[in-house]
């Protein structure tokens, strides 16, 4: 099976949803690559972070540690950005508990709906 190697995301600056996401992730977004402003995921795959008048919001998850996820919702919680417990924005406020584990909801800078979760859905162990 082939591995997915790259991803490109249009942002509104792609240096600010590129610092935005790296920042909550614990990691370093790397040096600008032609157009894109890349970030690297524990698996190796970049999103690729453009900028863009075309932004059509989609939506990304992310499968983070129980640390990797307190982390990550302190600085959301400490930055004051809204976070949800489900993907139409309801339960403002509040994370989910799905499959034994913890979830979140939230808009990056270019309003991509972002998810944190710590268990894989469908993971009933």
């Amino acid at each position: 099976m082939a591995d997915l190697n790259h991803i490109i995301i249009p942002a509104r600056d792609k240096d600010i949803s590129a610092e935005f996401l790296a920042g909550l992730l614990g990691v370093q977004a790397e040096a600008p690559w032609g157009p894109f402003r890349p970030v690297r995921t524990g698996n190796g795959v970049t999103l690729d972070f453009v900028t863009s008048q075309d932004v059509r919001t989609q939506h990304y998850a992310f499968l983070v540690s129980d640390a990797e996820f307190d982390s990550a919702f302190t600085k959301i919680k400490e930055a004051g950005v809204a976070f949800y417990a489900r993907p139409n924005k309801s339960g403002p406020g509040e994370i989910n508990t799905l499959y034994g584990g913890r979830g979140v909801y939230f808009e990056d800078p270019a309003g991509h709906l972002m998810e944190l979760i710590t268990k894989p859905y469908g993971d009933e162990a």
